[in-house]
């Protein structure tokens, strides 16, 4: 969803702010229609080699959940910065080549795109400097492993399970992210 230029921001939070705008109906009356709009995100798959790292992670108020690396990003902040940034903080590590994948946009009342990079040539460089909420343990799986963990409903990121179960249709295009993620071809 895009909130349209008329719509009037009528609440700020730290992560969503709301809109409220009215429109047209289709019987000629006025309606109140409302949005949310938040800092885009990135979500990282860093690989080395054939190893690819998972975050299984446990924040306050969340039980534990594996998920990809990633984060809001800044102000203003490039997302290819906004990613080597979080990959650094909750992994330690930094890449050799970064490729943005794809890009997610929620559907429904919310304003927020998922920026999906894939991370190669990972190679750990520092501890992890974690937020005051955050507990990250990193995990290393196989691409096959990989393809269960994002497919199981324990997975946290619900845009990137269903990106590859409609892949799992598609025995093609499913060995083309493989070849993407773990060679970059």
């Amino acid at each position: 969803m895009k909130i349209p230029p008329k719509a009037t921001k009528v609440f700020s939070g730290t992560i969503f702010d709301v809109y409220q705008w009215e429109e047209t109906l289709y019987d000629g009356t006025k309606g109140l229609f409302e949005g949310l709009k938040r800092m885009d995100t990135v979500q990282i798959i860093p690989v080395s080699g054939d190893t690819i790292y998972l975050s299984y992670e446990e924040q306050p108020a969340k039980p534990w959940s594996i998920g990809l690396f990633g984060g809001r990003c800044e102000e203003g902040e490039d997302t290819l910065i906004t990613a080597q940034r979080e990959l650094k903080e909750e992994a330690g590590m930094e890449a050799d080549i970064w490729k943005l994948y794809r890009t997610f946009s929620f559907k429904g009342k919310i304003e927020w795109n998922v920026h999906l990079y894939i991370a190669q040539g990972c190679r750990k460089v520092a501890d992890q400097h974690l937020d005051a909420g955050e507990h990250i343990e990193i995990r290393e799986v196989t691409f096959d492993q990989f393809i269960d963990i994002v497919t199981d409903e324990s997975f946290c990121s619900d845009t990137i399970a269903a990106h590859v179960l409609r892949l799992q249709k598609d025995p093609m295009a499913l060995e083309a992210f493989r070849q993407e993620v773990l060679y970059g071809s």
